[in-house]
């Protein structure tokens, strides 16, 4: 099995901090550059699993630098180049303390919730009698606040954002303009592709007075797709969507017994779980990108290879 890039423990000239994600390891340059890798870790539940995923970096960050590309002309964002695979280099900005979620469909926590009972997610009114999976008349935002590390996002208003002076409300219309603008050219995009973009997460900053879109943009990890073709017979159907997210490892998990609660154990991640989960990353690339994904040599030390690949960077 090729390698997984699990950690990295960079020296960089003129490097300032280091931030370790979840998923990413972030060096800051100078407080000019931010050099992202994508790692092939992996997290559910708020919890990094124990087994990295095969090339599952590479497929997050090459279909967040097109995404990037093809969003351009919508709002700035922080990518400047991606010099390895696994990697992309971007513009320092200050992020905004919160994330705009969109999402287009009740699925996921948003259907859990309305299952319970709830018919308000962060201050939007949900109507009665909805169903799992139901497509929304209008896609709504649900933001989050953005957590500390180690902290869980929390569920929060738009009315709680501006009155706690989180964005003010100048600035929090114009990060949901823009936010259901890129939403819209998702599902275009998603569509042409028989892909519905059902959710997703974005996330803001802010340099020189201008906001940009920064972070990943419609990748699995921040985003779910159900397959357009046979959508309407599963739902009239009440039956699960065939989805490409990374929903199915959540799933996988839950059936382990384990869904991040107090005592429960992480399990044991079987080679051949690992191996199938690493092929449903390169499917949804080759799906929603529409080309065939190649592999980059993950043979040979693969640290290594970004490190150069970096440094190369940063020298010219």
């Amino acid at each position: 099995m090729a390698k997984s890039v699990i950690e990295t423990n960079f020296n960089f000239p003129k490097q300032k901090s280091f931030y370790k994600g979840k998923v990413r390891d972030v060096y800051n340059i100078d407080d000019e550059f931010l050099v992202m890798v994508v790692t092939d870790r992996i997290s559910a539940y708020d919890h990094v699993l124990p087994a990295g995923i095969p090339f599952k970096g590479q497929v997050l960050n090459q279909i967040a630098a097109k995404f990037l590309d093809a969003t351009a002309d919508i709002v700035p964002n922080w990518k400047i180049d991606t010099p390895d695979p696994m990697v992309t280099v971007g513009h320092v900005c200050e992020p905004y303390p919160v994330e705009m979620i969109v999402r287009g469909y009740l699925t996921g926590s948003s259907w859990r919730s309305y299952k319970a009972g709830a018919r308000e997610i962060c201050g939007v009114a949900i109507p009665e009698g909805m169903k799992e999976h139901q497509k929304f008349s209008e896609p709504i935002l649900t933001p989050t606040t953005k957590a500390e590390q180690g902290a869980h996002d929390e569920d929060i208003s738009r009315e709680e954002i501006i009155a706690q002076g989180l964005v003010s409300e100048d600035e929090y219309k114009e990060l949901e303009r823009i936010s259901l603008a890129l939403f819209n050219r998702g599902t275009e995009i998603a569509a042409e592709k028989g892909l519905i973009l059902v959710d997703t997460k974005y996330e803001f900053g802010k340099k020189d007075g201008k906001i940009y879109l920064i972070d990943e943009i419609h990748t699995p990890d921040s985003s779910r797709y159900f397959y357009a073709e046979g959508y309407e017979e599963r739902f009239a159907k009440g039956e699960n969507q065939k989805q490409l997210s990374k929903e199915f490892v959540r799933e996988w998990l839950a059936e382990q017994g384990f869904q991040g609660k107090e005592g429960q154990t992480l399990p044991e991640i079987p080679e051949a779980f690992v191996e199938q989960v690493s092929q449903r990353y390169i499917e949804l690339y080759e799906s929603i990108i529409g080309e065939p994904f190649v592999k980059a040599d993950a043979t040979e030390d693969v640290n290594k290879r970004i490190e150069n690949n970096i440094l190369n960077f940063l020298n010219k």
